[in-house]
Order: C-alpha cells, then sequence, then structure tokens
C-alpha cells in the first residue's frame, strides 16, 4: 500500500466513524424527545432512559413501563396497562388493564383484549388473545385466536408451521391447557374443554371435554443399573 492510498484510506474510515457518531446522537436525541412527549402526557416510565419508542408509539392513560423494553413501529398501549422489563413489542395492540412481561416478546399481529396477562419469557405472533385469559410463561402462541377467560399452561406450544405453511390454532372461551403441551396447528379446542399436561393434541376437542395423550406411567421395582 502506497502512502497516498494509506491516507485515503484512513480519511474514509474517519469519514464513517464520524457518520456512524452523528446517526447515533441524532437516534439518542430523537428518543430523548419521545420519551419527554411521553412523560409529560402521564406515562410512567420508569428508568426513561433505558426504554425505546417508536414515533407512532401510542400510550392510553395510566399506564407503567418498566426498564429496558423497547418499542417496535405500530404499538398501541391502552389505559391502565402495564408493561414489565425486558419486554419487546413491535406491531400489537394492548387493551385496558392488560400486564405483559417481563421478558416478553410480542411479534406483529399480536391483539390483546381487556384483563389478559401475558407473563415471561412468552412468544406471541398473529395471535388474539381474548378478555381475561393468561398465558403465564414459557410459551408460544402463533398463528392463534384464544377466546375469553382461557389459561394456557406453563411450556404450551402451538405448531403453526409445517415446514411450508402456517396453520390456525382456535381455542375456544374458558379453556384449561395443562403444562408442557403441544397444540398441532389446525385445530380447535372448543368451549370449556380441558387438555391435560404434558400431552400432544392433534385433532380438535370437543365442547366440555378432557383430553389427554401422554402415555401411561411405568414403575419398575427394585431396579438396578447396568455397570459400566
Amino acid at each position: 500500500m502506497t502512502y497516498f492510498s494509506y491516507i485515503i484510506n484512513v480519511k474514509k474510515n474517519s469519514m464513517n466513524t464520524n457518520n456512524k457518531l452523528n446517526k447515533a446522537n441524532t437516534y439518542r436525541l430523537s428518543q430523548e424527545v419521545l420519551r419527554n412527549k411521553a412523560l409529560r402526557k402521564g406515562v410512567n416510565l420508569i428508568a426513561p432512559e433505558t426504554i425505546f419508542l417508536s414515533k407512532d408509539t401510542f400510550f392510553g392513560k395510566n399506564v407503567t413501563v418498566e426498564p429496558y423494553v423497547v418499542f417496535g413501529s405500530k404499538v398501541r398501549i391502552g389505559d391502565n396497562s402495564y408493561i414489565k422489563s425486558f419486554t419487546h413489542i413491535e406491531g400489537t395492540r394492548i387493551e385496558k388493564n392488560v400486564v405483559v412481561g417481563p421478558y416478553a416478546r410480542l411479534r406483529p399481529g399480536t391483539i390483546l383484549k381487556s384483563n389478559t396477562k401475558i407473563g415471561n419469557f412468552v412468544e406471541t405472533k398473529k395471535s388474539s388473545i381474548n378478555t381475561n385469559s393468561k398465558v403465564n410463561h414459557l410459551s408460544y402462541i402463533g398463528d392463534t385466536t384464544i377466546g375469553k377467560n382461557s389459561n394456557i399452561g406453563a411450556g404450551t406450544i402451538t405448531c403453526n408451521y409445517d415446514g411450508f405453511n402456517k396453520f390456525k390454532t382456535k381455542i375456544s372461551d374458558n379453556v384449561f391447557v395443562g403444562s408442557n403441551s403441544a397444540l398441532i396447528a389446525p385445530v380447535k379446542l372448543e368451549k370449556n374443554s380441558i387438555i391435560g399436561a404434558g400431552s400432544v393434541i392433534s385433532k380438535n376437542v370437543k365442547k366440555s371435554s378432557l383430553a389427554i395423550t401422554r402415555s401411561s406411567q411405568i414403575e419398575v421395582k427394585n431396579y438396578k443399573r447396568k455397570k459400566k
């Protein structure tokens, strides 16, 4: 490399660094503006410097947001809702009195009706969760509709993709899904049905029915391990 080409490369690198710094400063200033706007509106931002907003983020009345929450575009938060730490939300409509997080991810197409709860390590996508229903922890809810007053147990997975196409899961009102269940879409759980913990459900479940698919427990008495 000649001295002349070396000088050109140094200048280019310096320009790139300056551009990145300018972009970072512009973003920082724009976030300050958005945070101040939300605070003036009455949103309770706890540690606002750790919360990241979009230009179109909408907050209702008496909303609280804990530290380290990221709002992507097209997010609306209804009155009296509470967003807990380390939650990422984009393309989502949240109605009144909803609790989300911590560590939740709400992807585009998510609709949370009033008095719903999305707990820790829950991911939702293109799903509607109706009034008073709960997905409290460690679950994936994709391409799904959940009715009113339903409870989705820990570790529940809606298996919506077969490698080629996406399919829908329909969960009606007053349904209880036990922990560690897999719902193989397309599938429908009718009103008041119960899914036993650890089940893999691939067929529709009728109204007021119990569906359970796990194997019977086997116990071998006085079992001795083989020695290596």
